[in-house]
């Protein structure tokens, strides 16, 4: 049986949404190269930033 790790010791990365760091997870084990954001709220945030124009 494999090793527990500390949390402290996984890989981490910044979200470009928040700009919070979060922490490697067991289901992104496959696609851990292509997750740029922590958490859902987040994805879904993005892509609704650029639908908003600035008002002038």
């Amino acid at each position: 049986m494999a090793r527990m790790r500390k949390k402290a010791d996984l890989p981490n990365k910044i979200c470009v949404q928040c700009g919070k760091p979060f922490a490697w997870r067991k289901k992104w084990e496959r696609v851990w190269d292509e997750v740029r954001y922590c958490s859902d709220r987040c994805r879904a945030e993005a892509k609704r930033a650029p639908a908003r124009a600035p008002q002038d």
